[in-house]
């Protein structure tokens, strides 16, 4: 994936992108809170019939951080839409990982019009709704670590609980790399919204347009459980990615693909192409 770089009046938005020689349906990809654009690159291999679009989220990267510090999901989707019509994505299935599905949820309340389609994958539902003292232990249970101990430090005590026990070491490593491009201030402003916002305040019941969800069934950060019930609340399909942690995409990415293609093939008129590489 081509690293690309956009200047919107917000400021400067980064992010990755596999093209086609021929116009091609496009899946949005949002990264979680401990990753960016770079770690949807094993997934792309799999996914050759479509344009993919992998943003680093706001803070990330090099992308300018979002002006209020104290962000809600809500933020990051303006700047969403601005990248995407900065882009002339006209229609797309969006793809929110972990804190990229509470982005992807406030996305499609404000902006339906740009969607085929959603997919929550090991969707983060956010802890809003908790008390003050569980709210700002979240807020600081992150940050304030990669801050006091360093980016190696943090990365090879984290990246391992992303991934299915006994991950793949390549994957780990991968994680690892990723984690050591975050910043503490968009880390921070990620985790207050994590902390003080929840994916219930934008989608209190099922969504108006197509949406699936799916996670690994060893997700240890967002277990299966917990969003086996959010796709019944929601009453939406759910489909499990087997032998797959938290970042089931990178554990599992020939299952993610086809989930992924399979949902969004229909929805865009795409040919099948979660293929093998």
């Amino acid at each position: 994936m081509d690293a690309k770089r956009l200047t919107l009046d917000s400021g400067a938005q980064c992010y990755r992108e596999q093209a086609r020689p021929e116009p091609a349906p496009t899946l949005v990809l949002l990264h979680g809170i401990s990753s960016s654009a770079g770690s949807w690159a094993k997934l792309a291999e799999w996914l050759p019939g479509y344009r993919l679009l992998a943003w680093d989220a706001p803070g990330y990267g090099d992308s300018h951080p979002l002006a209020n510090e104290a962000p809600t999901a809500a933020d990051y989707a303006e700047r969403l839409e601005a990248w995407l019509a900065a882009l002339g994505v006209e229609r797309c299935v969006l793809v929110g990982h972990s804190l990229g599905a509470m982005m992807a949820g406030a996305y499609l309340v404000a902006y339906p019009g740009r969607l085929a389609g959603v997919v929550l994958a090991d969707p983060a539902q956010g802890y809003g709704d908790a008390e003050p003292t569980r709210r700002d232990e979240v807020y600081r249970s992150r940050w304030t670590q990669l801050e006091a101990q360093g980016h190696a430090a943090y990365a090879r005590a984290r990246a391992p609980r992303l991934l299915r026990a006994g991950g793949d070491p390549a994957d780990i490593a991968r994680v690892e790399a990723e984690m050591h491009k975050l910043h503490v201030e968009g880390f921070a402003r990620a985790g207050w919204m994590l902390a003080n916002d929840s994916l219930g305040r934008y989608l209190p019941v099922a969504p108006a347009v197509p949406a699936l969800v799916i996670c690994g069934d060893e997700d240890r950060i967002t277990p299966p459980e917990d969003v086996r019930a959010l796709a019944r609340r929601l009453a939406l399909p759910y489909r499990d990615i087997p032998r797959a942690g938290h970042a089931s995409y990178i554990d599992a990415p020939a299952a993610f693909a086809r989930a992924i293609d399979d949902f969004a093939r229909p929805l865009l008129g795409a040919a099948d192409s979660a293929e093998k590489p």
